[in-house]
Order: structure tokens, then sequence, then C-alpha cells
């Protein structure tokens, strides 16, 4: 009867040890996935500043080109060759600023797609590893519904997984506003159609607007009183690159969920490239 107590207490420990653990495990992923926000939201910004100092000179002009053209035919007579010398200028401004949006385009360069077989669903879980730690932060739930046996696919599987990390960061965005109890992402996999599998999450949130199901892929484009509007524009990306497709649908009753669909592997094509 005297040991009793003394291997509770040993247990005790144990337990306290592997709750320290757990914590600091959370507080990684958690730290992670915030760097990468931090990381992603301070390129943006540094990509945005350039955008806007390169176009502003052109665009201005443009504008001043413009106001003069309408001031220039309001006279009576028109004047109707300077009215025309100021539209000539406005196109060679547009020009300008077409050149402007090429070279920016062409500095960044585009990563090569480094293809090999991936199994979505160990991507899935080391993502929702991943997020575990915001997660909880949140108060949300995020729950894995992963089909076995399915088929590998066909991509590079860091792209891959920030697609999916982007796909998560946005259902949590989602169920932010909604009741304790009421967060819930749901990540599920499936074989589908065509030679394909799917990817899906889904959330709990109030839900996207059918007219808005296309346009939360746009870049800038977002519902949000804070952030860019660029993650779901960067993982479709991804996933077009990668011959799959990205879309949006309406959950039934609340919420909105994101299916990704990604062609298989196929070994026997790999070798005849």
């Amino acid at each position: 009867m005297r040991r009793r107590p003394a291997a509770l207490r040993a247990e005790s420990r144990r337990l306290a040890r592997r709750l320290k653990r757990d914590r600091a495990a959370e507080l990684k992923a958690l730290d992670a996935f915030e760097l990468a926000h931090l990381n992603q939201v301070s390129a943006m910004r540094e990509l945005a500043s350039s955008i806007a100092h390169e176009l502003n000179q052109p665009l201005a002009a443009i504008l001043s080109n413009a106001q003069a053209a309408l001031r220039l035919l309001e006279h009576i007579p028109p004047d109707i060759a300077e009215a025309r010398a100021a539209l000539e200028d406005i196109v060679a401004d547009d020009r300008r600023a077409g050149k402007v949006i090429q070279r920016l385009r062409a500095a960044l360069p585009r990563a090569a797609v480094r293809v090999a077989a991936q199994d979505v669903n160990e991507l899935a879980r080391e993502v929702v590893r991943l997020v575990s730690g915001a997660a909880l932060h949140a108060g949300a739930t995020v729950r894995a519904e992963l089909a076995p046996g399915l088929p590998r696919v066909r991509g590079d599987g860091l792209r891959l997984q920030q697609a999916i990390l982007h796909l998560l960061g946005n259902a949590l965005d989602a169920v932010a506003r909604r009741p304790p109890g009421a967060r819930l992402v749901v990540v599920r996999t499936r074989a589908a159609d065509g030679g394909r599998v799917e990817l899906s999450v889904s959330d709990s949130g109030e839900g996207v607007p059918p007219e808005d199901l296309e346009r939360i892929f746009e870049p800038f484009f977002t519902t949000k009183a804070r952030g860019l509007g660029v993650g779901l524009s960067i993982s479709r990306s991804i996933v077009e690159a990668h011959g799959g497709r990205l879309w949006a649908e309406r959950s039934p009753g609340e919420g909105a969920t994101l299916r990704c669909a990604l062609p298989v592997w196929d070994e026997g094509a790999r070798r005849a490239e």
C-alpha cells in the first residue's frame, strides 16, 4: 500500500511531461503556420509596393491625357487634332504599363514542378498536423476522413502541400466567426472519375454566395477584413500546374467545400517520356 502513492506520483509526472511535449509540438506547429503566413504577406506587400511604384507614372499620365481629351472635345468647335494626340498618348502609356507588368512577371521565376508519385493521404496528414496548433488556438476542430488504398498522384509534394495549406488556412478563417463548438473543418480524400484522386476541404463557416464561387480564386479578391486574398489563387495555380482542377461548392446547410482533383500517377506514361 505504501508504494501506491509513489506509483501515482510517477504516473502524474509522466503525464505532465507528455502534456508539456504535446503543448510544445502544438506551439511549434502554430509558429510554423504563422511564419509561413507572415512570409507570404511580406512577399505580397513587397510585390504590391513594386507594382504600385512602377505603374503609378503611366497610370497618372493616362488619367491626365483622358481628362485633357474630354476637355478638348467639349470645345466649340471640338479640337479634334489635339484630342487625337491626347488619345495617342493614352495608347502609348497603356503599352508602357503593359511592359511593366511583363517585366514584373519575368522577374518572378516559376519553379519547375518536380514530378514524382505522391500519396495524397500522407500530404494531407502532414498539413493537418502542421495546422493543428493554429486550429487549437482558434478553437476549431480539424478532422481528417481519408479513404484508404488510393492510387498515388503525379506531382511535387511540397507544392501540393502548399496548396492544401492554403485551403486549410482559408477554412480556418471561414469558421473563425462561428461560435465555439461550431468551428469544424473536414479534410476528405476519395477516388474520383477520370483517373483522378480528389481532396476536399469543407468548413462550417457562413458559406460563399453563388456569385462569388469563382471569384474567390481571383488574385486579391477577399471577403475578409484582413488578408490579401491570394491564397486560393496560389492554390489554383499550383493545382492547374499539376494538370488538376480546383473549384468551390456551397455545402448543404452551412459552409463551403473546396474540391481539388489531381491526375493519378501513371508510371508507364512516365517511362515513355
